[in-house]
């Protein structure tokens, strides 16, 4: 996902060169073959000005709209985009990247929860979704032990969960996950997997984890934004914005 500043090692920069060689082919039949399933985007403010109604047309049912990042920084077009996904008629969420440098995984949730981040059983709002990835200012890890991460993710998951009475989504990498938490398994059980992989398919997913609730499989494509995927049908995606 985006976030504000681009991310900084070369190596990832390569990583995600190599893996788009052929991707135009893959994500037009990812796009053709998985129709039945709910399609979904991901944006930001690196998408100010999206036609929901024309997104909705093609086929989107679902999004993610990002709402905050660590505990400075709330998204100017988030109530835009928010509000132009709901009156168009999509299933939609907020996400919050994380900064785990930078504060507690409680104080995190809690801005996340006061700009945007909330969840009611309204049946149209998806969990909020945290997105802990790749640091793009510095050390892949933030600074911090693998058992420190899994601790500030506790932190953040128990306390939207409290506030929320929801789990939120996990958006993350095997390879990040794998590296900053140990491969840890202890959110499989509770808190849904939004798993980013940019190939013809899913591959290994973190410990823990049998399957992805959803899949960003492009960062780009027929619709504005990162391109997703739900892992069921369109009830299915209506009972997780139920609860």
């Amino acid at each position: 996902m985006k976030t504000l500043l681009p991310l900084v090692t070369i190596f990832t920069a390569f990583a995600r060169l190599c893996d788009a060689v052929a991707v135009d082919v893959v994500f037009r039949d990812i796009e053709n073959s998985k129709r039945a399933q709910p399609q979904g985007i991901d944006v930001s403010g690196f998408q100010p000005s999206v036609n929901w109604a024309t997104v909705k047309a093609n086929g989107v049912s679902f999004a993610y709209i990002k709402a905050t990042e660590g505990t400075t920084f709330i998204s100017s077009t988030f109530s835009s985009q928010y509000t132009g996904a709901t009156n168009a008629g999509l299933i939609r969420g907020a996400y919050h990247f994380a900064h785990p440098d930078s504060s507690s995984g409680a104080t995190q949730a809690k801005f996340f929860l006061a700009h945007g981040g909330g969840w009611s059983g309204d049946g149209i709002t998806l969990p909020g979704a945290l997105d802990i990835e790749y640091n793009p200012n510095g050390a892949e890890c933030y600074g911090l032990s693998a058992a420190s991460m899994v601790s500030w993710i506790q932190d953040f998951s128990t306390t939207y969960h409290s506030a929320t009475t929801r789990f939120p989504v996990i958006y993350t990498t095997t390879d990040w996950w794998t590296t900053c938490t140990g491969n840890s398994a202890a959110f499989a059980a509770n808190n849904p997997l939004w798993i980013a992989r940019y190939a013809s398919a899913i591959g290994t997913l973190p410990a823990g984890w049998s399957f992805t609730t959803f899949w960003q499989y492009a960062d780009s494509g027929s619709n504005p934004g990162d391109q997703d995927l739900f892992n069921g049908d369109a009830a299915g995606l209506s009972r997780i914005a139920k609860g």
